[in-house]
């Protein structure tokens, strides 16, 4: 007989309250991103002000207030305050909406796929782990993190595993736009290859991206037909199915204006040490409006609740500025001194550098050093980068050394800009010289190397050369 009993069971779990996952939110954002939120909160919150001068009014973080303020009369105080209140209060049916209000939002590729994540059945961890995948998505469309990388930086009770990440992917590679959510090109067009409603032509279109895509991209027609047995026909009529596939479907989605990196960051050497220093045109010059405040203080009444709560958040997002930005200036400082060969020498001094090592360093989780790192910049004297190209995995070489992917990246530029114009080399080629350097590198991995050097394989460099 089966023996059913009711029980109460302790069990601790991590639960983020709502206010910290905004400040989560607020921490990923770029800088661009998180200024124009704040120009949205000054505009909308009568105890924020935005500096435009030294002498405006107000208070900034832990300054002291302003002495004219305390000469106020009451009666002027309450002129000045209802002005306020009335400014923050809800606009009226018959009120005309500004121009600015007025124009269409942009919509980004992560709010789509949010969109349409929440329109599917899912319990709610598997709904979390699509969500953060659908995050973690660069603008292309493209998932540029390792999931093994992803995997730590996710915070659940009890911890993900890989193959629940495995199948959130998979949901989020079958939304649309298609082919979103790929690791490669590769996989991209693979995921779009259901559009091509012949089913012959779409298993050869699935053989030439599979097996053949550097021929594919250097329009070797002939190579193709011969490696696949198929006639040149065929083989043409496939490639242009290919061609028509979109290899940056994230680009469908959202803001199509180009967009302008400011680095959030500023690295210079001082004496025989690099230091870092946050980039002053990127730090938001926000205070509270001390007038403001103490005239809300001085004649607050039961119905003020809604200012009060306005008078609450506007404190909040002073101390989330300084907390934001004295994060990525931690995250940043510690980079430069794991990286300072890099700063000295180039790419080829990278070494390999992983989330732990900065979060054990810092003494925050591994998820925040990857929020902190998304969208951010630092400037250097090698050019600027992204804090997320600080940091790839160790790779041993034939005498145990680590070595970081950038190395090897620099390593495979130098072997291309050395060879000759006339017998360019190819990735197999590439492949054998870096063993001679004792680096034990896969050829799909040089393949993939020249793919983000965006240099052309070998057939194109040996047609350009010639003609």
């Amino acid at each position: 007989m089966m023996d059913m009993r009711i029980g109460a069971e302790r069990r601790q779990t991590t639960t983020l309250s709502p206010r910290l996952q905004q400040a989560v939110r607020l921490l990923q954002m770029s800088s661009t991103e998180f200024a124009a939120l704040l120009r949205d909160k000054a505009g909308a919150n009568p105890f924020l002000e935005l500096e435009l001068d030294d002498g405006a009014e107000g208070e900034a973080p832990g300054a002291a207030a302003d002495a004219d303020a305390n000469a106020v009369t009451d009666e002027h105080d309450r002129d000045l305050w209802h002005a306020a209140a009335s400014s923050s209060a809800p606009r009226g049916d018959g009120e005309a909406l500004s121009a600015l209000e007025l124009m269409a939002a942009e919509r980004s590729l992560a709010a789509h796929l949010h969109e349409q994540l929440s329109l599917l059945p899912l319990p709610p961890r598997d709904s979390a782990l699509a969500h953060a995948i659908a995050e973690s998505l660069d603008d292309d469309g493209y998932l540029r993190t390792p999931l093994e990388e992803l995997l730590g930086a996710l915070v659940l009770d009890p911890p993900a595993t890989l193959a629940e990440l495995t199948i959130a992917l998979r949901r989020v590679q079958s939304l649309e736009p298609a082919g979103v959510g790929a690791r490669s090109v590769a996989e991209c067009l693979r995921l779009q290859l259901p559009q091509i409603e012949d089913e012959r032509l779409r298993a050869l279109a699935a053989a030439i991206v599979d097996e053949h895509l550097a021929a594919l991209a250097a329009r070797d027609i002939a190579g193709l037909a011969r490696a696949l047995g198929e006639t040149a026909q065929r083989i043409d009529a496939a490639c242009e199915r290919i061609r028509h596939l979109d290899p940056r479907p994230g680009w469908r989605i959202g803001a199509s204006a180009a967009a302008y990196i400011v680095p959030d960051v500023i690295v210079r050497k001082s004496g025989a040490v690099w230091q870092a220093q946050l980039n002053p045109a990127v730090l938001p010059r926000m205070r509270l409006n001390r007038t403001v405040a103490e005239l809300f203080q001085r004649h607050r009444r039961a119905q003020d609740a809604a200012l009060a709560e306005h008078l609450q958040d506007a404190r909040w997002t002073l101390r989330n500025v300084e907390q934001r930005f004295s994060t990525i200036l931690d995250v940043a400082q510690a980079i430069v001194r794991r990286q300072r060969h890099f700063l000295d020498f180039g790419p080829m001094a990278m070494k390999p550098l992983g989330l732990k090592e900065i979060a054990d360093e810092v003494g925050v989780h591994e998820s925040t050093v990857s929020r902190v790192t998304h969208g951010k910049y630092m400037a250097t004297p090698q050019g600027v980068f992204e804090l997320k190209h600080f940091f790839s995995r160790a790779m041993l070489s034939a005498n145990g050394r680590a070595c970081s992917g950038t190395a090897i990246r620099g390593l495979v530029k130098d072997i291309i800009e050395a060879e000759s114009p006339a017998q360019p080399l190819s990735d197999v080629a590439i492949t054998r010289a870096l063993e001679r350097q004792g680096l034990t590198v896969a050829r799909r991995t040089v393949t993939k190397y020249r793919q983000m050097l965006k240099i052309e394989a070998v057939e194109r460099r040996r047609r350009c050369a010639a003609g």
